[in-house]
């Protein structure tokens, strides 16, 4: 007769011999990058006792749907648990479609968990990072003025860089640091750069910047080459970059947590500021979940191919132009905020448009806005109107044609 714990143990052991774990990461050029994935997939397996294999939403494989194929055979239950850190199209369209379309094609029970988002094993691992860091500089919270910035990826999902901010938060209370600030590489804004320049003026002793992604690859080396470029330009401020998050043991404590949620019906998303699903202050064409399918189904044509994916450009990469919208002072009474956002709103409802739309300081032509400026083409709009956005998405963004009548100045 078996005991108590022997019984437990056996249900336990028989409610997973059917059971399969699928780490879903990005996908990189760097194969350094897919390699850290590879082996959160196998610490994964060792820490639940289940088979755990390792996929990509692209440039990598094997993609979703290839590795759902291969653990049809050998499984009847399958989670998919995802590195992504926060919950921004990836999570909330891309993977859900390819699992979607898997269950059509395969005896499969999918379960589909959360991102890594915010977690007390992150926090403490972060607060590692910065250490790390600290010591390498020879600096002390607790006796120096020491700032961190936590640099993101940046997104077009206002609550996913929301969660930014809020881990920056998190990581400033309780401790010493003299400030923490969320910054991002790309997307949206302040960037990593503009936010270093706006530490100096405070005059810290040390700046210590954290990368917050999971792998090693082409950001990570940019926000390295950031900070040492600022580290350069301001000869009093100590500045250096640390490490991702990487391999460490302690996001098997994160993932083990979204397993587990996922396989009990538990899982929670941010819904109540998901822009797919409310109306958000210039994102209300987003809601909806006919344009986030035809977002992702585009997306997932875009990346098919993912055996000479050094050959073809990354949809992701750094665009094609780059608009800066004035809005300091003269330039947002003349209406500046409402031309940005109806820049930004043209170019989402765009098929062509290829560019980043940004705020600036004054352009020095005050009284004369509000001003717009296209690079690198070198183009300054003027006494522009949020009726004005159109044409220049329509005809200078997509087409590469400049609204003459709008042109106040080349360069």
């Amino acid at each position: 007769m078996s005991t108590p714990d022997e019984s437990r143990s056996a249900m336990s052991t028989a409610a997973f011999d059917d059971e399969a774990v699928l780490l879903v990461g990005h996908g990189s050029r760097r194969e350094k990058s897919n390699e850290q994935v590879r082996e959160l997939a196998a610490d994964l397996e060792s820490r639940l006792g289940i088979p755990a294999d390792a996929a990509f939403l692209e440039l990598a494989e094997p993609s979703i749907d290839d590795a759902l194929a291969g653990l049809a055979p050998v499984a009847s239950q399958v989670t998919i648990v995802h590195c992504s850190l926060f919950a921004a199209s990836h999570v909330k369209n891309d993977v859900p479609l390819a699992i979607e379309q898997a269950r059509g094609r395969y005896d499969l029970e999918i379960d589909n968990g959360a991102h890594l988002g915010i977690h007390p094993a992150i926090l403490d691992l972060l607060d590692d990072r910065a250490g790390a860091v600290e010591t390498e500089l020879g600096v002390d919270r607790t006796a120096d003025d020491v700032a961190v910035v936590l640099c993101g990826r940046g997104s077009s999902d206002p609550d996913a860089n929301g969660d930014v901010h809020k881990l920056a938060r998190l990581l400033y209370e309780g401790r010493e640091f003299d400030r923490v600030e969320a910054s991002f590489i790309g997307v949206t804004e302040p960037t990593l750069e503009e936010s270093l320049h706006g530490l100096s003026k405070h005059r810290p002793d040390a700046v210590v910047v954290l990368p917050y992604m999971l792998g090693d690859g082409v950001l990570t080396q940019r926000v390295r080459d950031w900070t040492s470029e600022f580290d350069d330009e301001y000869p009093y401020v100590d500045a250096l970059a640390g490490d991702p998050l990487g391999t460490d043991s302690r996001l098997l404590d994160v993932f083990a947590d979204r397993w587990q949620e996922a396989r009990s019906d538990s899982v929670e998303m941010s819904c109540d500021t998901c822009k797919y699903k409310v109306d958000l202050e210039g994102y209300e064409e987003d809601v909806g979940g006919a344009r986030a399918m035809l977002r992702a189904l585009a997306h997932q044509d875009a990346h098919a191919d993912r055996e000479n994916v050094d050959d073809e450009p990354h949809t992701h990469d750094a665009p094609a132009k780059h608009v800066t919208v004035c809005t300091n002072r003269t330039c947002a009474d003349m209406g500046a905020p409402a031309v940005l956002e109806r820049l930004r709103q043209e170019a989402r409802d765009s098929e062509h448009c290829d560019a980043r739309i940004t705020r600036s300081s004054c352009l020095g032509r005050c009284g004369d806005g509000p001003m717009v400026a296209v690079y690198p083409d070198g183009i300054w709009y003027g006494d522009v109107s949020s009726e004005d956005a159109e044409r220049i998405v329509g005809d200078h963004l997509d087409r590469d044609r400049i609204v003459s009548e709008l042109v106040d100045q080349t360069l």
